[in-house]
């Protein structure tokens, strides 16, 4: 009798902490540099982007959210430019997916040398900002970008309490 009212309890338990679900439209690029208008797109940037996607994926993850599937509202992604900046429509796809909150992304790159780059969380019930950070880099290498995202994400999404 002991044995099914722990298992019950640590059912009920596990119910009430169930996971919440972040939709992540990615992170757009805007490039208003001079080195991209001369010289065209630097492939190495759109790979960039590609890593920094993963990397918040992959930190969501690891501390408990699930990642919710876009396929449902594919098309209606595919209209935006840049869901930062959409009035509204990044959480009105996550309410239809049935996330708790809506997750975008953003890197300016002014010129090879200053970038700007931020995330933004936003409650897909109300709209309202949960968490965000904005944080400039010097540096267009793998490892600025890397180090400006770990930033974001360790002092604002996942900051740990002191005691």
């Amino acid at each position: 009798m002991l044995t099914r009212v722990v298992i019950l309890s640590l059912a009920l338990c596990g119910a009430a902490q169930a996971e919440e679900t972040v939709a992540f439209f990615g992170i757009t690029l805007l490039d208003s540099s001079l080195q991209t208008a001369e010289l065209g797109q630097d492939p190495a940037e759109l790979a960039r982007l590609a890593m920094l996607e993963e990397q918040v994926r992959a930190r969501f993850t690891e501390e408990g959210y699930a990642l919710a599937d876009l396929t449902p509202v594919a098309k209606e992604r595919d209209r935006i430019v840049n869901p930062a900046k959409c009035y509204g429509c990044d959480t009105r796809m996550a309410a239809k997916l049935g996330a708790d909150y809506a997750l975008v992304g953003e890197v300016q790159k002014v010129s090879n040398l200053i970038l700007t780059m931020n995330l933004q969380m936003r409650s897909a019930a109300t709209g309202q900002m949960v968490k965000g950070r904005v944080v400039d880099i010097r540096g267009n290498t793998d490892e600025s970008w890397t180090r400006g995202m770990r930033y974001i994400l360790n002092n604002t999404f996942f900051r740990e309490e002191e005691e």
